[in-house]
């Protein structure tokens, strides 16, 4: 492995000469790469020395000027040694923008991830929840141990991605991490998120990743029948706590509404309109508002916890590992085989409102979705529904056409 050249040199540039003084400039040169950067000093040309790189004479201002000289040239040489340390390949013009503060945060991968982690974590509680942040924070991780793993650095350079990292990443997360399909997806997404930005804010020259993409595994979302859910209805349970639980997912089955929306479901939020009740609120994770109608299953179920109402929260303090931990029990001493989780619940609602004939609107609007399209992906349109359309269409169009003959 042929070794690095590395060299500093100070000159001072005529060009800029005003009335006999001129700026003192530094130039640095790697493996035959320059870059050039003020010093900002400046000293009469007769005082500088073209061989020596620096100021003559033992004059005071001689002597200040070649102090300033030699520390510039030890900050260079800490930056060029901590760069070698930990990058693959160095350039002059790395050398310089790390002297002069430039683009450290950008450089590498992890710096960006970093960056990218602080903003968001200043918008949770506002417009991101706290278990996103902590995906990306995941993300982020696996990115380290990949580097360190793969490369063994503890950082790369932005511009020494290439398309391969981003394959090999997703390779080294599944055969080296375990990941599920779905969890490789969600981090490579992060990561080309990460070095899009990067880009587009105009800190590197080009995307690496943009060409590259990992098709999205879209498996069907389990949810419970009509007929299923009354089942989970009538079970009677002798443990209190599962009964508990199973309430819980009964509500949200009845109204759409998430676990944390549950959890910090507050008595504000439920409103008399026109002598019905509401549930008019903001979305925790997103901040969307939606409204949803309650039926009298919810309300039931609202008056028989309303002993645990505490600090205005309808349910009380409930915690996500006692409920949504054990809902996988519940649906099981239930007699239902299929793999449900609580998010199940408000794909259950949209199916069986679809299937109710409410239309996809209405529906969107329900479970708080900004885009039409996110409510399609969770509603999946029964057979039952398309069976009910289609009897009610041939039932029109032969009444229309009865009277007709075929020519």
């Amino acid at each position: 492995m042929s070794r690095s050249t590395f060299n500093i040199l100070f000159y001072a540039n005529k060009s800029k000469e005003k009335n006999g003084i001129v700026p003192i400039m530094g130039r640095v040169t790697i493996n035959g790469t320059q870059s050039q950067f003020s010093c900002k000093k400046s000293i009469p040309l007769e005082m500088w020395d073209v061989k020596g790189n620096c100021a003559k004479g033992r004059s005071k201002e001689a002597l200040q000027l070649n102090r300033d000289l030699d520390n510039i040239k030890a900050q260079i040489i800490k930056h060029y040694q901590h760069l070698s340390d930990r990058e693959a390949f160095v350039t002059a013009e790395m050398v310089r923008n790390a002297y002069q503060g430039l683009g450290n945060e950008y450089e590498t991968l992890l710096g960006a991830f970093d960056k990218d982690n602080a903003k968001l974590l200043q918008r949770v509680g506002k417009d991101r929840s706290m278990a996103t942040y902590r995906t990306l924070v995941r993300a982020r991780n696996h990115v380290a141990v990949f580097v360190k793993s793969h490369y063994k650095r503890t950082d790369i350079a932005m511009k020494e991605l290439t398309p391969d990292f981003i394959k090999d990443f997703s390779v080294f997360l599944a055969n080296e991490r375990n990941l599920h399909y779905g969890s490789i997806w969600t981090t490579v997404i992060w990561v080309k998120g990460v070095v899009m930005r990067a880009h587009q804010n105009g800190l590197i020259p080009r995307n690496p990743f943009a060409q590259f993409h990992l098709p999205r595994n879209v498996k069907e979302r389990e949810y419970l029948t009509e007929d299923e859910l009354k089942q989970v209805m009538m079970h009677p349970f002798e443990n209190a706590e599962l009964a508990f639980i199973r309430d819980i997912f009964v509500f949200a089955s009845f109204t759409a509404l998430s676990f944390v929306d549950i959890q910090e479901l507050t008595t504000d939020e439920i409103v008399d309109v026109n002598g019905d009740k509401w549930i008019i609120g903001k979305r925790r994770k997103t901040g969307i508002p939606f409204q949803v109608k309650m039926m009298d299953v919810p309300l039931q179920i609202i008056e028989r916890y309303k002993h645990l109402q505490e600090d205005n929260l309808v349910f009380g303090k409930i915690n996500y590992w006692t409920v949504c931990k054990k809902i996988k029990t519940v649906i099981s001493e239930c007699g239902i085989t299929k793999s449900i989780s609580m998010h199940c619940a408000r794909h259950g609602y949209a199916t069986l409102a679809l299937s109710k004939g409410v239309p996809i609107e209405s529906v969107s609007s329900v479970l708080g979705h900004t885009n039409i399209i996110t409510t399609q992906i969770y509603a999946k349109i029964t057979a039952q529904k398309l069976d009910t359309d289609l009897t009610m269409l041939n039932d029109k169009l032969n009444a229309s056409f009865s009277n007709i003959k075929m020519a």
